[in-house]
């Protein structure tokens, strides 16, 4: 969470929600293995832009 700084933000969302800090970082370590997996499976590279949250 510390270089990514979508992650960092779902993280911290998470965080402020009353989630333990691990059960937090687990669910940020799944989302980043469900992201990677569907970019192998498309064959496209990280795009910051498609998983930025807007405020």
């Amino acid at each position: 969470t510390r270089f990514n700084p979508v992650i960092k933000v779902f993280y911290m969302r998470l965080v402020a929600a009353g989630k333990p800090k691990k059960v937090a970082l687990v669910a940020c370590m799944r989302k980043l293995l469900t992201i990677l997996n569907a970019m192998l499976r498309n064959n496209e590279e990280w795009d910051e832009s498609y998983h930025q949250v807007t405020t």
